[in-house]
C-alpha cells in the first residue's frame, strides 16, 4: 500500500498540546514551551507511527482577517488567546520547515483551508491522506482515501474517523457535513444555526431532503435562507487555499535538533539527534 500524505492542524494539536502541560514549562533561555515541546513530540510519534510520504501542517493567521470574519462578523467571536500560547504559535512554522516538513501559513486562510487543499491534491493523484486534527469541522474531508485522526486523551489517543465513523457520530454522509454544521450552528465558531434545530433535527433534514439548499428550495426556513447558506459557506473548508510543494520528503532531525537546541530545548533536541542517528 502506498504512504499516505500526513495533513495536520497545527492550532487544533498545538494548543492541545499547551493545555495538556504545565503552563509553567520553560526552555533554557526563558522561552515558554509547553506547545513548542508538546506538538513536536506528537509530530514526531505521528511520523513515526504512520510512516507518511509526506507532511503538511496547516496553521492559522491569528489576528488577520478572513473571508469568513468579513462575512460573518460575529465569527469566532470572544475567543482570547494567552500571550504565551501566540509567542509559540509563532515559532512553530519555523520548527516544522527545519523538521523537512512543510507548513502553510497566509492571511485569508484557516488551517482547516491547507488540510482541504492538500486532501483535494491528494484525492486527486489517488492518494490517501490523514488528518490530524481535533476539529469535528474536518469530518467534511473524510472519504474512502481521506482518514481523521481525532486526539482522544491529550494527544497520545488517535481515534481513526471514517465514513462511517462521521455517520455514526453525525448521522449523516461527509459530504453533508458543512449543511449539518450550518443548521444545527456552532457554538464554538458563533454560528447560531437554524431556529430550534438542534443535532438529530439537523441530521432528520439532510435524510429528508439530501441538502441544505434542497430544504431551502422546499420552502423550509424560508425567513432564514441566506443566513443559512452564510453559515454553510463559513463551514466549508476552502480547498483552493495555496499548498506549498507536497513531494516525498525525508526529515532532517539534524537541523530541527540544531535549531531546538538554539531555542534552549535540550530534551528536544536530544531526542530529534537520537532520531537523526537511528536510535
Amino acid at each position: 500500500m502506498t504512504r499516505p500524505l500526513l495533513a495536520v492542524d497545527g492550532d487544533s494539536l498545538a494548543h492541545r498540546a499547551y493545555h495538556a502541560l504545565p503552563k509553567s514549562l520553560r526552555s533554557a533561555t526563558g522561552l515558554p514551551s509547553g506547545a513548542i515541546v508538546g506538538f513536536a513530540n506528537f509530530l514526531i510519534r505521528l511520523w513515526e507511527s504512520e510512516q507518511p510520504r509526506a507532511v503538511l501542517v496547516g496553521w492559522d493567521s491569528i489576528g488577520e482577517p478572513t473571508y469568513r470574519l468579513e462575512a460573518f462578523p460575529q465569527y469566532q467571536s470572544g475567543r482570547v488567546f494567552d500571550p504565551e500560547i501566540l509567542e509559540q504559535l509563532e515559532l512553530l512554522p519555523e520548527l516544522v520547515r527545519a523538521m523537512g516538513f512543510a507548513a502553510a501559513k497566509q492571511s485569508g486562510y484557516e488551517a482547516d483551508d491547507f488540510l482541504a487543499a492538500a486532501v483535494a491534491d491528494e484525492e486527486q493523484r489517488g492518494g490517501r491522506t490523514l488528518v490530524a486534527t481535533s476539529d469535528r469541522d474536518a469530518f467534511q474531508l473524510v472519504s474512502d482515501l481521506t482518514t481523521v485522526l481525532q486526539p482522544v486523551k491529550g494527544v497520545s489517543e488517535l481515534a481513526r474517523i471514517g465514513p462511517a465513523e462521521v455517520r455514526e457520530r453525525y448521522g449523516v454522509d461527509p459530504d453533508q457535513v458543512p449543511d449539518f454544521i450550518a443548521l444545527r450552528g456552532d457554538p464554538s465558531d458563533k454560528l447560531p444555526g437554524a431556529k430550534g434545530v438542534g443535532p438529530k433535527t439537523a441530521a432528520s433534514l439532510l435524510a429528508q431532503y439530501g441538502s441544505l439548499e434542497a430544504a431551502l428550495a422546499e420552502g423550509r426556513f424560508s425567513a432564514e435562507a441566506e443566513d443559512l447558506r452564510l453559515y454553510r459557506r463559513i463551514a466549508q473548508m476552502d480547498a483552493s487555499a495555496p499548498l506549498p510543494s507536497l513531494a516525498d520528503q525525508t526529515p532532517n532531525w539534524t537541523e530541527a535538533s540544531a535549531l531546538s537546541q538554539s531555542w534552549g530545548l535540550g530534551n528536544l533536541a536530544g531526542r530529534l539527534e537520537a532520531l537523526a542517528a537511528g536510535r
